[in-house]
C-alpha cells in the first residue's frame, strides 16, 4: 500500500478491495459487467441510496434516545 496515505483512507481501500471480491463471489460478476443499461445502473445506485437513508435514520434513532420498539 502506498505509506503516502493515511490510515483512513488506507483502512477504506481494503474494505473496497473486499467488498469487491465479496460480490463477485456472492453475484459472479463485478462492475466490469457489460449486462446492465444506464437505467438500470442508476436504479441499483437508488436502492443502495435508499438503504442508506434508511441505515443513517435508524442510527440517528439510536444516538438520540428516540428508537422506535415494535
Amino acid at each position: 500500500m502506498d505509506n503516502n496515505l493515511d490510515s483512513v483512507v488506507t483502512t477504506i481501500i481494503e474494505q473496497f478491495k473486499a467488498r469487491s471480491i465479496k460480490g463477485k463471489v456472492k453475484y459472479g460478476v463485478d462492475l466490469d459487467r457489460t449486462d446492465l443499461d444506464l437505467v438500470e445502473w442508476i436504479e441499483h445506485a437508488k436502492q443502495e441510496h435508499m438503504d442508506a437513508i434508511l441505515y443513517l435514520e435508524k442510527i440517528k434513532q439510536t444516538i438520540s434516545g428516540k428508537e422506535k420498539n415494535i
